[in-house]
């Protein structure tokens, strides 16, 4: 398995734990971090650099790219959005599941 898959893997491995041990901000970034590496992976398959390493820098920059459905892009951006003083997301939103989804369009060889 290459690193990246492996990496992918590990991350919904903790946002899985996390979500059992009921921490939310923890499944959150999880979520991001696994999104991150799959938009670096499909960077690079692209022939682009990653011109970040930042999971949350990646995800804005693909929730403006134009070549992406608009269902991805909203993915990306329910991925950015803060959460409010109750620490919920302002949107009704499976974040794990949804980086999921990401993660299986651009790198359709990912298996996960």
């Amino acid at each position: 398995m290459s690193d990246w898959k492996k990496d992918l893997t590990m991350e919904f491995e903790r946002a899985a734990q996390a979500r059992i041990q009921k921490n939310e901000g923890q499944m959150r970034v999880c979520a991001r971090r696994a999104a991150g590496i799959a938009i670096r992976e499909y960077l690079i398959r692209q022939g682009q650099r990653p011109p970040s390493m930042s999971a949350y820098d990646l995800l804005n920059l693909l929730k403006e790219d134009p070549t992406l459905s608009s269902n991805l892009r909203l993915m990306a951006d329910h991925l950015t959005l803060r959460v409010t003083e109750e620490f919920k997301l302002p949107v009704e939103a499976d974040l794990v599941a949804e980086a999921r989804a990401l993660c299986r369009s651009l790198l359709p060889d990912w298996g996960g």
